[in-house]
């Protein structure tokens, strides 16, 4: 049996990663491939406490380093737990987010540098990448709207920083797209979400072709 693909969609708050993530979910298993979808921090049931503790922290919440330390715990998990078993079965996993998360946020807007982040990630999970990462980016007041209908006026954590600090992520996230383009597609979130899912389809072309 052949390795399943592995796929990460990632993005800022409010890019339509969830939304894009069911799509493609559905897409592949219309075409007979079977799908494991996930998301992190979470998708294994430590992860998923690890999750707890990221979004509503415990008293003043955790700082930057403490933050990238619990993701790449919680990534440990799901990797050897849930990914590696599901692509070993043939499976194709969609994750939405994944170490690229951690680099943006973390690594690009928490100022600790991609070289902490990817260390941390070869310790905890060898290192693992996905086939393709789709980056989904959105304009700026078109996420504000949806975050609005979203989530009103309660953000979790780390959606409800400010301005600079998610402009600061969205800068790390194209810097990390532009340096690998083999391994990301950059996919224009504009338009209704069936129009963004064509883009995604055309995106994975390659791979589909290989399934």
């Amino acid at each position: 049996m052949s390795r399943g693909k592995f796929i990460a969609l990632e993005g800022g708050e409010g890019a339509g990663k969830s939304t894009q993530a069911r799509l493609l979910a559905d897409a592949l298993e219309a075409r007979g491939i079977p799908v494991v979808s996930t998301r992190e921090p979470g998708g294994t049931p430590g992860a998923e406490a690890i999750r707890s503790l990221l979004l509503d922290p415990p008293g003043q919440g955790w700082g930057a380093e403490a933050e990238a330390l619990l993701f790449a715990a919680a990534r440990s998990d799901h990797v050897a737990k849930l990914i590696r078993p599901a692509l070993e079965r043939g499976d194709w996993v969609l994750s939405d987010r994944f170490v690229d998360s951690s680099r943006a946020y973390q690594g690009g807007a928490g100022a600790l540098g991609d070289e902490a982040i990817v260390t941390l990630h070869e310790i905890g999970s060898q290192g693992l990448r996905p086939d393709l990462t789709l980056l989904i980016e959105a304009d700026e007041a078109r996420v504000a709207e949806r975050l609005a209908v979203r989530d009103g006026d309660q953000s979790d954590a780390i959606g409800g920083r400010d301005g600079d600090y998610h402009r600061a992520v969205a800068a790390a996230f194209r810097r990390y797209a532009e340096a690998d383009p083999q391994g990301f597609a950059v996919i224009d979130g504009s338009g209704s979400p069936e129009e963004v899912h064509q883009r995604i389809m055309q995106a994975l072309n390659p791979l589909l072709g290989s399934a």
